[in-house]
């Protein structure tokens, strides 16, 4: 499991997160009736299903009864403890290298509590700064609201075209498969007649093994139960090993897949669900071309983040769709879900990115993902 912080700045730029919270003096108490409007205001518009207060030090100094409801606690078992104490202890690093400090934004987190019976429950966390002006310090003020229902229901719509994507690309496994083995068949033949250069008969069909190997890895790999497993790694090698997955049905459709990748970067991810974004954005770019052409997949740094482009010369995504192809069982497909690019906004804001969708101005439509990028040494340090 991971924490998952839409940490950007950029992200909170709307108008309720550009207020700058304060307040004259430290409250005895900060029950919603003691605080100042504009706090009561900004609660209001975000929702919650209970809410508190965390000191500088992270303790826990007021917490809404409502609470119970949630997490089974009463407020007076846990004021005064750490709030990191109701986080479960392996997303502790991830949590505190992610909160930021020195901002008044809001941070967002999809994250886990721990209740009152050790079980953990999904939660959206939302933590914003109070500046206490006579004292000169810092308080959090944080709300939760329980998702534990709505991540089940995603996580059942993610396996689900997970195993539909597996299925699909199945039959074009086969034929990846099927032709190392003809090859393999017709090497033993040879080896078998008595003929010379099995040396270099060896090296061919230890070759061809190893096609069989990488294709059936993939696929295995996609098949998978649904992970959250995130850690620092290179970018490259993930879209690599899905072009080699779909580079079968694209020749097919005399399609070249191509990467452009000039320098590689370094992302923190699950690998499973980024690659299944990635099948899905270039499957859907295979299908999408009736006619043969290239479809470029390029890389390249922005800053803080990498931008990932997945460019077709298909016929296009007609402008007046484009704002409905992201929502769930819209398809233009005949025999599509309607799933996967929900799906794929899904476990791209899961991972602090961006995805947007945009026409080309000849032909043909580009999707964007924008994740951030880290230091190379955050691979050494794990």
């Amino acid at each position: 499991m991971t924490v998952y912080s839409q940490r950007k700045i950029e992200y909170y730029h709307v108008k309720q997160d550009q207020i700058r919270l304060t307040i004259d003096r430290q409250l005895p108490s900060y029950r919603l009736a003691n605080l100042p409007e504009p706090i009561i205001n900004w609660i209001e518009h975000h929702g919650f299903d209970f809410f508190g207060v965390v000191s500088s030090k992270g303790e826990i100094e007021y917490v809404s009864s409502s609470i119970e409801k949630v997490l089974g606690y009463l407020p007076n078992q846990i004021i005064g403890d750490s709030f990191l104490n109701y986080i479960p202890r392996h997303l502790h690093k991830n949590f505190i290298d992610t909160f930021q400090l020195d901002i008044y934004f809001r941070q967002r987190f999809t994250i886990q509590l721990k209740s009152i019976r050790e079980k953990h429950v999904w939660v959206d966390l939302i933590i914003k700064p109070i500046y206490v002006e006579d004292t000169n310090t810092v308080m959090y003020l944080f709300l939760v609201d329980n998702m534990t229902d709505k991540k089940e229901a995603e996580e059942i719509l993610i396996r689900s075209e997970k195993m539909s994507v597996a299925g699909q690309l199945a039959a074009g496994v086969v034929h990846e498969i099927r032709n190392p083995l003809t090859s393999l068949k017709g090497f033993i033949d040879l080896l078998q007649a008595g003929l010379d250069r099995k040396e270099e008969y060896f090296n061919i069909m230890i070759e061809e093994i190893d096609k069989i190997e990488k294709v059936s890895t993939e696929l295995l790999y996609i098949s998978r139960p649904l992970t959250h497993d995130h850690v620092y790694q290179w970018l490259m090698k993930m879209i690599e090993d899905v072009i080699v997955l779909l580079n079968t049905q694209a020749v097919k459709k005399n399609i070249k897949l191509v990467l452009d990748c000039p320098e590689d970067v370094v992302v923190y991810a699950d690998r499973s669900q980024m690659k299944q974004v990635f099948i899905n954005l270039i499957k859907n770019a295979i299908e999408a071309m009736t006619e043969s052409g290239e479809i470029l997949i390029k890389v390249e740094k922005q800053g803080d983040f990498c931008l990932i482009s997945v460019i077709d010369e298909g016929p296009g995504i007609p402008i007046n769709l484009i704002h409905q192809v992201k929502e769930p069982f819209f398809t233009t497909k005949k025999e599509g879900t309607g799933l996967g690019l929900m799906i794929t906004t899904r476990i791209i804001e899961n991972h602090n990115g961006l995805f947007k969708i945009k026409p080309n101005n000849d032909k043909g439509t580009t999707f964007e993902i924008k994740l951030p990028h880290y230091d190379p040494a955050k691979l050494t340090q794990e």
